[in-house]
């Protein structure tokens, strides 16, 4: 049986102050909080759903910016989305993509990556670095690229043109459904492949551990890409993704946001949400086995036009 819990059902919720009953109204972003769109989650263990909703909503109470945010764990069959279809700018989290078009496109022909690829892919994914990005991204073209996004079902995401890959427009469900093809086997990418992904997500320098492995218990597997950027509209655009499992749980966890008056603000947003997910998820680990990710988060530039 599933259980489904939605914040609209809880909207109004009364509380006794001074004699008054003061309506409290629940949502995701403070300064528009009666319009705002409200995290939904369902889940096949009871109570889990109600649980996740209540504290990823406590989390983003007091945070401003836009944030959008994507959980799947097949282990309980439990989801919970918020702007699942919101668009952002990608900045560096498209870097996974890049690399799964690029496995992609090797599987077509049956052959492997050869040492310049993986020279690159190892740089791109575990440093972030832009210039092995842009070689790949050019190497792909942006035909192939979209050749990939179709495969995978990724059917909302518009890679950036000019080869400002960073531009890229994404949003949760196609960033889960990104890591759900890295996580599990399909007809998309090969096993090798998963396999390879995951191990370059899983030995990102320590300077870019930072976003959705926040407070991840130590027996939890962590994987994980993040990216920011800052342009003149909507101010730092700070995301991460992550695939996570152990403690009886296969998870993915997408958050993105825009809005953030700093790069600082949107990683403690984004770290917000992850530790309140893994703390529901896998209540038993203890605190002091909680990963703690860098006080110094860090990531490079990317290359965007004026605006």
């Amino acid at each position: 049986m599933t259980h489904r819990i939605s914040l609209r059902a809880r909207a109004l919720t009364a509380v006794a102050a001074a004699g008054m009953l003061v309506p409290v109204v629940a949502g995701a972003a403070p300064a528009s909080a009666a319009t705002a769109p409200q995290v939904s989650c369902t889940s096949g263990k009871a109570g889990l759903a109600a649980k996740l909703q209540r504290d990823i909503t406590a989390a983003l109470a007091t945070r401003s910016g836009t944030v959008a945010v994507g959980l799947r764990d097949r282990t309980t069959n439990t989801t919970c989305t918020l702007r699942a279809t919101t668009a952002y700018d990608s900045a560096s989290v498209v870097k996974v993509t890049v690399l799964a078009a690029l496995l992609w496109d090797a599987k077509k022909t049956n052959r492997l990556l050869t040492s310049r690829e993986t020279t690159l892919a190892t740089a791109m994914i575990t440093k972030s670095d832009n210039a092995a990005t842009t070689s790949l991204w050019n190497q792909l073209g942006v035909t192939k690229v979209k050749g990939f996004l179709t495969a995978a079902g990724m059917t909302r995401t518009v890679p950036g043109s000019g080869g400002y890959w960073g531009l890229t427009r994404i949003n949760v469900t196609d960033e889960q459904r990104l890591l759900s093809l890295i996580t599990a086997r399909n007809t998309v990418l090969s096993d090798n492949a998963r396999t390879y992904i995951l191990k370059l997500m899983g030995n990102v320098v320590t300077s870019q551990r930072w976003g959705t492995p926040a407070g991840a218990p130590s027996v939890v597997s962590k994987h994980v890409k993040n990216g920011w950027l800052q342009r003149a509209t909507r101010g730092w655009r700070v995301h991460s993704v992550g695939t996570f499992q152990g403690g009886g749980h296969d998870y993915t966890i997408t958050v993105l946001t825009d809005g953030n008056s700093t790069m600082n603000y949107g990683v403690s947003t984004i770290q917000a949400v992850s530790k309140v997910i893994h703390r529901d998820l896998v209540p038993a680990a203890s605190a002091t086995s909680a990963y703690k990710p860098t006080t110094t988060p860090s990531e490079a530039f990317i290359s965007v036009p004026q605006g």
